[in-house]
Parts: C-alpha cells; sequence; structure tokens
C-alpha cells in the first residue's frame, strides 16, 4: 500500500462520529494537496474493506458529493443519525461539522 493510500485512510477513519472533513482536506494532510480525486479512489475501492466511515466525507462546499440517488439518501441518513443537520440539498455546516485533526508530531 502506498504511503499516501495509508496515510488517507488512518485519517478518514480519525473523523469522528459528528463531524466531516473534505476530499481536499484529507489530501492535503496525506501530503498530496492535489490528491482529492485520489482520495475519491480510495474511499470506492477500500471503504468496506478499510472499515473506513466514507459518508463523513464531503465537498469542499460541505456537500454531499455521490449524484446517485440511492448513495446520496444513505449518506445523509447516516450523517444524521450522527446529529448533523443536512440541508435539503445534501449540504452540511462546514463551520459546525468539519473536523481538524491535531497535527501529528515528528519522530
Amino acid at each position: 500500500m502506498q504511503a499516501f493510500t495509508k496515510q488517507a485512510i488512518e485519517i478518514m477513519k480519525s473523523i469522528p462520529q459528528g463531524k466531516v472533513m473534505s476530499y481536499g482536506q484529507i489530501a492535503r494532510l496525506a501530503g498530496s494537496p492535489r490528491g482529492a480525486r485520489q482520495v475519491v479512489r480510495i474511499l470506492h475501492s477500500m471503504s468496506e474493506k478499510e472499515a473506513i466511515p466514507w459518508h463523513r466525507i464531503v465537498n469542499a462546499k460541505g456537500e454531499i458529493a455521490i449524484q446517485e440517488a440511492e448513495g446520496r439518501y444513505t449518506q445523509k441518513v447516516l450523517l444524521e443519525e450522527e446529529g448533523l443537520f443536512v440541508e435539503a440539498n445534501g449540504k452540511v455546516s462546514l463551520e459546525c461539522y468539519q473536523y481538524f485533526p491535531e497535527p501529528q508530531s515528528k519522530r
């Protein structure tokens, strides 16, 4: 597994219940500022296997990015079950719900 992939998975798994992070935010923290699409690929291919809380990942505007109706609805329900308010258009307030993990110390 590549270092970026491993780091991105660790970051995604660290998102606490009731919080969200954006694809780009995860990519930056994992060491690839322009790697948001790679985060999407990781989620698509490894969410189930790695037990990634995929529903806690939104786009840079705080919107559910899934276009397919069932997946979009599932993500909305899962976020609401964790106490987030999701607007009718599928947007959450990043100001209220965005997670900023503590910086990892260099060893």
